[in-house]
């Protein structure tokens, strides 16, 4: 790849943006493609290690916390019929999504500027998304702040800013780093994750029917109740942008071809919407060993139960010493956070500078949003959240569902049954009108109208199916949009200038590099367009930041 000497500047008449440090903006090790496709020269990786990579992403801990919050608040027969509930919902969803990122290398955010956004819609989508991994990276800031405290005295206070420090060297080499970091520890956490559930069902066989016996906190989970169960769903449902995070890996997934189609499928499945199984395993788990504290230890161990560190320690201290279970308490913990907040940290620094990028045409560098997004999660756990968890949650999930949903509806249906939005991804400037209403509208609507029952605007009664409004109206909208507007807001143009296919033999994006004539960078065929103002080719890159457009190719009669 050739490098423009230090202090070099573009040829006259070009119109890189002052500010764009190039060397910087395309450095596969730091930047990790963080506004672009993923070329093929940078996707070394099998499948298999992308998907241990990817689910490495969801060692956290929360999960332990839900299932434990939502069983206390509804019973076990309610929490785990909205656990099923909210997983299906999730994997169907997911698995479009996690396709398209695999199949075409390209972020949820890329994907959703193609599937009825246009280029300054998905804006809104994506601080949706960043607002989900500072969320979630204080729920396990937090968590890590209470094992401190517990295991080695430390005030929650500075527990709080040490989980928040630990990650910053770790996520500053994007994938190159991540992927050694969660293959490294995945086996020692499943191991200390899975030890106390078979303990407890070998050594206590009495707790499974206590289990499936456990009516809540105040009984009022004695039967079954579907407004119960939904209310259960919809915090579970907050999980729902998880899929971003798990496509921020599957995005380096290699092509796919005849010999490796079996397990680059596999990959797919397991590391994409597959992650839900997991996770509501570990829901079901954390409610499972919570009840056996609230049922069987002392009243002080019972009001604890919903909180992950203390639910392990309770059950190692049946199993061995109190310094060792301790130990291991602490050490589960710790590797739980940092696992799952490089991944926070990592996501939500793509998602805000791509924002930043789009909104102002200035790429300041993709390490100072992981500032700011650990500054957010920060100031959120000073603020105990922990403590407003459900609440938070099931407000958060009526926007991630609508989001998720709408893209999910667009893939499917708009793209595949109606054949009205192009088929494959497209994310370049001046290739995209600026708002396509088909999904921005549909995502406004159906989040606002959610957002709306859920704090009860219509009553009482139907306060519970927040998540079933949010979902019906980010299935029906897109298509109904899609057909009255004819499709006319997809594609600005449908032609990039460049007489070169997209794709190879295969349907893969081509690995035919170009070199773009104003930052000097080679790049692959999906990544460039022919420029406007000059008879050569313009990386997506730069037409990000073209403050004057001089590079942009004009609408398309």
């Amino acid at each position: 790849m050739s490098t423009p000497a230090p202090g070099a500047t573009p040829p006259a008449g070009d119109s890189l943006a002052p500010g764009l440090h190039v060397s910087a903006a395309t450095s596969e090790t730091l930047e990790d493609y963080t506004l672009r496709f993923a070329p093929r020269h940078y996707r070394r990786w099998a499948p298999g290690v992308v998907a241990t990579s990817a689910l490495g992403g969801i060692a956290y801990l929360a999960d332990f916390a839900i299932g434990a919050n939502i069983g206390i608040a509804h019973g076990t027969t309610n929490a785990l019929l909205g656990i099923g509930i909210a997983a299906v919902i999730i994997f169907l969803s997911g698995f479009p999504l996690a396709y398209y990122a695999a199949r075409y290398n390209v972020d949820l955010d890329l994907i959703t500027r193609g599937s009825g956004f246009g280029y300054y819609g998905s804006v809104v989508t994506n601080v949706i998304f960043a607002s989900f991994t500072f969320i979630f990276f204080a729920l396990e800031g937090s968590i890590m702040a209470q094992g401190l405290e517990l295991g080695l005295g430390i005030p929650v206070w500075l527990g709080y800013a040490i989980s928040t420090i630990l990650v910053i060297p770790l996520v500053i080499y994007g994938m190159a780093a991540l992927s050694k970091l969660q293959v490294w520890t995945t086996p020692l956490w499943l191991v200390l994750m899975v030890i106390p559930f078979v303990y407890l069902v070998w050594a206590n066989p009495s707790s499974v029917s206590e289990f499936f016996a456990y009516t809540g906190a105040d009984g009022s989970g004695s039967s079954l109740s579907m407004s119960s169960a939904l209310l259960a769903a919809g915090v579970c449902l907050s999980l729902m942008a998880q899929i971003a995070e798990q496509i921020d890996y599957l995005r380096f997934m290699p092509p796919r071809t005849p010999e490796n189609s079996r397990r680059w499928w596999t990959a797919v499945i397991t590391a994409g919407p597959g992650w839900v199984v997991f996770g509501a395993v570990k829901q079901a788990v954390g409610l499972f060993i919570a009840v056996y504290l609230i049922a069987s230890a002392d009243p002080l161990a019972s009001a604890t139960a919903n909180e992950p560190v203390h639910q392990f320690l309770g059950v190692y201290q049946e199993m061995m010493p109190g310094w060792l279970a301790m130990t291991l308490a602490v050490i589960l913990v710790v590797i739980s956070q940092i696992k799952i907040n490089v991944t926070n940290a990592y996501s939500g620094s793509l998602a805000w500078t791509n924002s930043f990028t789009r909104v102002t045409k200035r790429y300041p560098g993709r390490m100072v949003f992981v500032i700011v997004n650990l500054l957010i999660a920060l100031a959120l756990m000073e603020l105990n959240m922990f403590d407003f968890l459900n609440t938070i949650l099931g407000f958060y999930a009526n926007c991630a569902m609508a989001w998720v949903c709408v893209v999910a509806t667009d893939i499917v249906v708009n793209k595949h049954l109606l054949k009205i939005s192009p088929m494959r991804p497209e994310f370049r400037r001046g290739m995209l009108y600026a708002v396509n209403p088909v999904g921005f509208v549909s995502v406004l609507v159906s989040a606002g109208a959610s957002i709306a029952v859920f704090f009860g605007a219509f009553g009482p009664a139907i306060q519970p199916y927040s998540p079933v409004v949010a979902i019906v109206l980010a299935v029906v909208l897109p298509p109904v949009i899609a057909i009255a507007t004819e499709g006319r807001y997809y594609l600005r143009r449908t032609d990039d200038g460049l007489d070169l296919p997209m794709t190879d033999e295969h349907g893969n994006p081509s690995g035919v590099v170009l070199t773009c004539h104003v930052c000097r960078q080679d790049y692959e065929r999906p990544d460039v367009a022919r420029c406007e103002t000059h008879d050569d080719v313009v990386c997506s890159l730069c037409l990000s930041t073209d403050k004057v457009s001089d590079h942009v190719l004009p609408a398309q009669a």
